[in-house]
């Protein structure tokens, strides 16, 4: 097995243009071409500077049981205060003794993200 990785991240979102918009122009990454062959389904795709992806997906998102997904960043706290300048409702940073800061807000489908600055790297 040669995994390397993770490449991407798929979530389902229920209003595509007001989600997209929250990742876009919220949190500023760039919309990346996505194909449109072979593909059924209504999305889009972002960047993120480390070249892995978010895949935004038109469908009814999963019941949220702590199922979340993460960026790294260097300085959670002045995220958290960006987030709430661009009128996100973001929890405070918490820590996790020896290995992060973290802060967590939901994106216009209900979906979970973390932000997380990790200690000690």
């Amino acid at each position: 097995m040669d995994i390397r990785g993770v490449h991407h991240v798929s979530i389902n979102v229920t209003d595509l243009d007001e989600t997209l918009a929250f990742y876009r122009d919220v949190l500023g990454l760039p919309v990346l071409e996505r194909p449109n062959d072979d593909i059924s389904v209504a999305g889009a795709w972002l960047g993120c500077p480390d070249g892995r992806q978010i895949h935004l997906l038109l469908g009814k998102p999963a019941p949220n049981v702590g199922q979340h997904f993460a960026f790294q960043v260097g300085d959670v706290a002045a995220t958290a205060t960006d987030l709430a300048a661009s009128g996100v409702k973001v929890s405070s940073p918490s820590t996790i003794r020896g290995v992060c800061i973290q802060a967590f807000c939901t994106d216009p489908s209900g979906n979970l993200v973390e932000f997380n600055q990790r200690l000690g790297n």
